[in-house]
């Protein structure tokens, strides 16, 4: 079943990558990737990541992190080619230099067990198969490989959603959908799983970042193709509603001395391994040395210790 209009959402980054000021749009997904980036470092194995793929790159949000990286080859995949070569001028002059790809994250072009690594950055969730997409990174990864991603999860854009929901029903006398659905951290960890990725390793953030109203919010969203791109969105909101959103987004969230309004964005971190017969494994069943008895004696004998010396 689809729930995106993934022709919108092209034409949507298309239209964002051509505005002239289009990189100052990037603060989000640049601020994103380095903590994204940062978790490499976290990583212990001597295992080198020499062919990266980055998965629905943008024009290269992940490019300046991954210049000081031990990496030989790096392939950039958008659905948008022109958000893709938006930056492609820049390239002689880094040390690093991508090979841009146009193609769908739910149907890679590359060969099975071709890359060593596959990174993605905030872009995962408009795809319409993730559960596909997720079985389509494991394809492409080599054994050994890692998958490291961080993608929008339930939360984000809270307020606006709250806001929309609240006025158009008060003005239209009903809901249409604004912002899209997103995922939790249960499902996610359920679907890498499910698509063959071991020691899987998940957490989240919650960023709150202020605007001086709702409408440079609702702006800058367009700004950076992350328009509503749902098959069942309405072709257009009414003005009525917009305003009413607004002052609705503004008496329930706003800061009331500053009127500055947040707008929270869940970020989902993800790292997942390709099976390797080097990694560890869980002990087989009834290998323990020791039984429930004696670590229950020992931590009673511990608190008892603990107590008596009070």
């Amino acid at each position: 079943m689809n729930v995106f209009d993934r022709k919108v959402k092209t034409l949507q980054r298309d239209r964002a990558s051509r505005l002239p000021n289009s990189s100052e749009f990037d603060y989000l997904k640049t601020e994103i990737s380095k903590i994204l980036v940062d978790r490499l470092d976290d990583i212990k194995t001597d295992r080198r990541f020499s062919r990266v793929l980055d998965l629905g790159a943008g024009p290269g949000y992940n490019l300046p992190q991954l210049q000081d990286k031990d990496i030989d080859e790096l392939i950039m995949t958008d659905i948008s080619y022109d958000m893709l070569a938006r930056d492609e001028e820049k390239d002689k002059d880094l040390k690093l230099k991508p090979i841009r790809v146009c193609a769908s994250e739910e149907s890679l072009p590359f060969a099975d067990k071709s890359f060593d690594m596959v990174i993605s950055n905030c872009q995962l969730h408009w795809v319409n198969d993730l559960p596909g997409t997720f079985k389509e990174v494991r394809r492409v990864l080599k054994d050994d490989g890692v998958f490291l991603c961080a993608i929008f999860g339930e939360g984000t854009l809270l307020e606006l959603r709250n806001s929309l929901i609240l006025a158009e029903t008060e003005r239209e006398g009903g809901v249409s959908p604004h912002v899209s659905p997103l995922t939790n951290i249960n499902d996610i960890g359920n679907l890498l799983t499910a698509a063959g990725f071991k020691l899987t390793t998940l957490d989240s953030e919650v960023y709150k970042i202020e605007y001086e109203n709702p409408f440079i919010l609702m702006h800058d969203l367009r700004c950076m193709g992350e328009s509503n791109a749902d098959l069942h969105r309405k072709p257009y909101t009414h003005k009525d509603t917009l305003m009413a959103a607004s002052a609705i987004y503004q008496s329930m969230y706003a800061d009331p001395e500053t009127g500055i309004v947040p707008a929270s964005f869940s970020v989902i971190y993800m790292i997942g391994w390709t099976p390797h017969e080097s990694q560890p494994k869980p002990s087989r069943r009834g290998s323990a040395k020791a039984s429930m008895h004696d670590i229950e004696k020992l931590v009673g004998d511990s608190m008892g210790h603990s107590c008596s010396k009070k």
